[in-house]
């Protein structure tokens, strides 16, 4: 017998985990045939943890035949809903090795932590921040905004703000009325509050500078202090983004640290034109949030935060008890460590499946896949005009398309309408579309960041809505 938690039988461990793989690798190839199905209550029940104790091969039974099947759908080419990364056959090996090497990336000296910095150092070249810059890979962009605003506050106020608080001062920021709430919960988080958040109003063309303008003025003639915009690249509503030379000039001549949230939209950089052109001006921010897990396609979790000024990135962050101590050589070197740019000291290791992609695919590929749904987003509108009765609620940007599927109907009659579509092709398996409300009436959205998207899915989709729409 085994001592401790390893396998007892290290041969029928093996053949258990080849079959689980086996198991992962037809669900990966055949993603087409799976799309997003209601969990039965008797799976639901046998979640519960009322035992244990039946070792590897029931628990890879288990896995494969209870837990496999019930995923959110958003490998499926005609998932539409919210902005839902897909996954990549490199990430499944990646998370394979990261799972066996089990590293802790808080700091130290070993390979991974360099894995980490290559991707980083992409990073930065990608979005043309100066090789100084800082970086850290975190859960997501929620994460990544927290960060960055907590730097931008230190810059405001100065260090010592992270033993005294911020006291009396009333730090005010700037946003399109459009803007994530992530940006809303880290202003909360950091306890500069979302009150304080200014909803600058948002045309086609991105945040109206004028009126941030003034926004500005205002808050200042009122006594609060003015630290940050919050520039977006892809909202979430409609996939616009914001003119970032004109928020960087405005950002420039009133001393305000500039942040990009480019959940996914930042990633456009890479696609090429027309579409790198929506995010001009990003490589003059002072912090940028992103994901790798959105429309770089790796698996969940796995955002970035670049900080231009590495100095005011440690400042926010830096702490390094006795425990920590670093050591000239041994497993204690490798500075710096990345415990010091964020609030995870136990990290795992996102960036080897970034890194395993780059690896796979290089950027150039994985660039044509984010202009081929750019494009795929453009087909959907073309066939949306084309409808008599459906309309767009705005125009196409990138790769979000929102429309309401009846426009002989009053708003509250194409809320509803639209509402149970989205329901009914999602329980049908014919497509998933998410909801917002736009102008009033709660539209049908489509975010298209999946890479296996074809043309005939588009038609498809349209078509599923058309005919649920005529079956009412």
């Amino acid at each position: 017998m085994t001592d401790g938690l390893d396998p007892e039988d290290p041969a029928a461990f093996r053949r258990a985990a080849h079959a689980l793989l086996d198991a992962c690798l037809d669900r990966l190839e055949g993603a087409r045939d799976y799309p997003w199905q209601s969990v039965p209550e008797a799976v639901k029940a046998g979640y519960r943890l009322d035992g244990g104790g039946q070792g590897e091969t029931t628990l890879a039974q288990r896995l494969a035949a209870d837990v496999l099947p019930h995923g959110t759908g958003n490998t499926h080419p005609r998932f539409f809903g919210w902005v839902h990364g897909t996954g990549l056959a490199s990430g499944l090996m990646s998370e394979m090795v990261a799972a066996t090497m089990n590293a802790n990336l808080g700091g130290r000296d070993h390979g991974a932590i360099y894995v980490e910095r290559a991707v980083i150092d992409w990073s930065r070249g990608v979005f043309g921040f100066p090789e100084t810059a800082s970086g850290v890979l975190v859960t997501g962009t929620s994460q990544a905004t927290v960060i960055a605003l907590a730097a931008a506050r230190v810059r405001a106020l100065g260090q010592q703000v992270r033993k005294t608080g911020q006291g009396a001062a009333r730090l005010t920021a700037y946003a399109g009325a459009g803007v994530h709430n992530a940006t809303k919960k880290a202003l909360e988080l950091l306890g500069i509050g979302s009150d304080n958040l200014r909803a600058i109003p948002e045309t086609d063309a991105g945040m109206d500078t004028g009126a941030l303008h003034a926004a500005i003025a205002a808050d200042r003639a009122a006594g609060a202090m003015p630290f940050a915009v919050i520039g977006t690249a892809g909202s979430v509503d409609l996939g616009r983004f914001d003119d970032l030379n004109a928020l960087a000039d405005i950002a420039r001549d009133e001393g305000l640290w500039l942040h990009v949230d480019g959940a996914f939209g930042a990633w456009v950089r890479i696609a090429g034109a027309p579409w790198s052109g929506l995010v001009t001006g990003i490589d003059r921010a002072d912090s940028l949030a992103c994901d790798f897990h959105k429309w770089m396609y790796v698996p969940y979790d796995c955002g970035l935060v670049l900080i231009r000024d590495e100095a005011a990135h440690r400042a926010a962050f830096a702490a390094r008890p006795s425990y920590l101590e670093g050591q000239d050589r041994g497993l204690a070197g490798g500075d710096p460590w990345y415990c010091d740019y964020g609030v995870d000291l136990s990290r795992g290791n996102r960036a080897l499946k970034v890194w395993s992609a780059l690896v796979a695919y290089g950027p150039e590929r994985l660039g044509a896949a984010i202009a081929d749904n750019c494009a795929r987003a453009a087909q959907m509108g073309d066939l949306v005009a084309a409808d008599p009765h459906m309309r767009l609620m705005a125009p196409v940007v990138s790769n979000l398309c929102v429309f309401t599927a009846d426009t002989r109907l009053p708003a509250d009659g194409q809320s509803a309408l639209n509402t149970a579509i989205a329901q009914d092709l999602q329980l049908s398996g014919d497509a998933v579309f998410s909801t917002v409300t736009i102008d009033g009436i709660t539209a049908l959205r489509a975010a298209i960041t999946n890479h296996r998207t074809r043309p005939e899915d588009v038609v498809q989709a349209i078509t599923a809505v058309a005919h649920a729409r005529d079956a009412g």
